[in-house]
């Protein structure tokens, strides 16, 4: 009986088999140049020279269905949405 250790995020079942080839596969090192840094979870684009503070906003289940459906659709983050929101907001209220 094989031993199961659940899934990757693709869902590919993690057993001692896949352990090993990817022990392997590490072993022999990486070709950093091939390497595709992706935007999304824990993946913060960069924002200034300095780390940027982090403010936390309530929008609500409506606004936030919107403004995830528009970034969707722009192709971007909600982040990034409401970062180009915010300064056109600043930029014509000035």
């Amino acid at each position: 009986m094989v031993k199961k250790y659940g899934t990757t995020p693709s869902g590919r079942e993690i057993t001692e088999e896949f352990i090993a080839d990817a022990v392997a596969e590490a072993e022999k090192g990486y070709d950093l140049t091939k390497v595709k840094l992706r935007a999304g979870p824990g993946r913060h684009p960069l924002l200034e020279s300095k780390a940027a503070p982090v403010e936390s906003v309530r929008l609500g289940v409506d606004l936030t269905r919107k403004a995830t459906e528009r970034a969707r659709i722009e192709g971007i983050t909600k982040a990034e949405l409401i970062r180009k929101a915010l300064r056109e907001y600043l930029q014509h209220s000035a």
